[in-house]
């Protein structure tokens, strides 16, 4: 998932390393026709070492089912899987399916099916509805929505118990829980705020969404609004009244997040990957996992999801597309699937299996609350870009209202 770093499975004792991956081979069968069956092309990411033998498993299954259809497997690395698929459909040899992340513009291209038409009725209806309606351009769904991430609030129970702190569910509370744990001493700070370069913009989508902001939708993109003043002028608050880390607007949630683990932050916003990660490196640590604070302490949580989409090459392929999904998306396949990489399902049955899972039940609750970026707005890459370089100045000299004042003036540039 391109917007976070992957950690591998939740329950895993030992997380897969995803940095500088790039395995390419083929699953299943050898890719080659079999009498008057279909080849499907199927091209992913890596998402730890396990990711390419998770596919080859959920082949053979399929293969064994659907005899007459072969599964052709390439796994690239995410630093090369945009050069890859650019590269494929320039030369006119687009895969049938592919997982990744960004699909307006193959949509616009008139690349894709619509997910309607190559999805039983039962498939598409067991969708998480938030899910789905991220995954559509003018209306239409271009992408099965794959793997999704959510946030939650990760909490140390013991540094909060020491300094006679609560667990927070609005902005005041947050600040008042945060300031109590800082002054603990020691290097501990009351709450991890990542501005840094690696993923400021969620960390602005915490504070500017918890406030009742947004970043646009399709038809444009809005960072300079009173509505989104309100959340960044709060951040700005926490860091002036000492309530986060002293380097915020240098720091990167995968560091940060490194220092909670070992047990000096008292709270920081983490991913569902991050009880696997406090599972192998720190099991003895006192935590717990809750809401999101927001300014009035209604419900909120950032989504983030992966796509599977369908390209139109040989229309005698469809029947055969529509098979795979179907097939891949039953509950005993995906779920095991999406479990082991460490993320959350996009469907509703998919969830059911989880649902007493207690490490996971605060980020399956979030989910019909998710929000997420606006990321089919064509702007959306260059407004990335500007949070990333630029939200990190609230923790200096620069005001709330000038910080937005220069990001939105960096998207409106291109």
């Amino acid at each position: 998932m391109a917007q976070y770093k992957r950690l591998g499975g939740i329950m895993a004792i030992t997380l897969a390393a995803t940095t500088g991956l790039t395995a390419c081979g083929f699953g299943g069968s050898s890719g080659e026709e079999s009498g008057d069956g279909a080849t499907l092309d199927l091209l992913v990411p890596s998402y730890s070492d396990a990711t390419q033998g998770l596919w080859e498993d959920v082949i053979t299954g399929f293969e064994d089912a659907n005899p007459d259809i072969n599964v052709k497997l390439q796994v690239e690395s995410w630093d090369n899987l945009e050069s890859v698929i650019a590269t494929k459909i320039q030369g006119g040899d687009a895969p049938d399916i592919y997982n990744g992340g960004p699909f307006a513009g193959f949509a616009a291209d008139d690349l894709l099916y619509p997910v309607e038409e190559v999805t039983s009725d039962e498939t598409y209806a067991d969708f998480q509805p938030t899910f789905l309606e991220n995954a559509q351009v003018d209306g239409t769904t271009y992408g099965l929505p794959w793997i999704a991430s959510s946030r939650a609030l990760f909490v140390n129970d013991a540094l909060l118990e020491e300094a006679g702190a609560e667990v927070p569910t609005t902005w005041d509370e947050l600040l008042e829980s945060a300031k109590k744990v800082s002054k603990l001493g020691g290097g501990v700070a009351g709450y991890g705020m990542p501005l840094g370069s690696e993923e400021a913009q969620a960390e602005a989508a915490v504070w500017l969404w918890g406030g009742g902001g947004t970043f646009g939708d399709a038809e444009q993109i809005t960072i300079d609004t009173p509505e989104n003043l309100v959340g960044a002028e709060f951040a700005e608050k926490m860091i002036d009244e000492g309530a986060t880390q002293a380097d915020a607007g240098a720091s990167d949630r995968s560091p940060l997040f490194d220092i909670f683990v070992q047990g000096k932050i008292g709270m920081q916003v983490g991913l569902p990957p991050s009880v696997g990660q406090i599972e192998s490196d720190n099991p003895d640590l006192e935590y717990s996992i809750h809401p999101i604070p927001t300014e009035d302490g209604s419900p909120f949580t950032l989504g983030v999801a992966d796509h599977l989409m369908a390209f139109q090459n040989d229309g005698d392929k469809q029947e055969a597309i529509t098979s795979f999904f179907d097939y891949l998306y039953t509950a005993d396949v995906y779920v095991p699937w999406v479990e082991a990489e460490g993320f959350l399902p996009t469907t509703l049955s998919g969830s059911e299996p989880l649902a007493d899972d207690e490490a996971l039940a605060p980020f399956l609750e979030g989910l019909p609350d998710a929000q997420f970026y606006p990321s089919t707005n064509p702007d959306w890459n260059a407004a990335d870009s500007a949070f990333k370089a630029l939200f990190g100045k609230l923790a200096g000299d620069t005001s709330a209202k000038d910080t937005l004042a220069e990001i939105q003036a960096q998207v409106d540039a291109g």
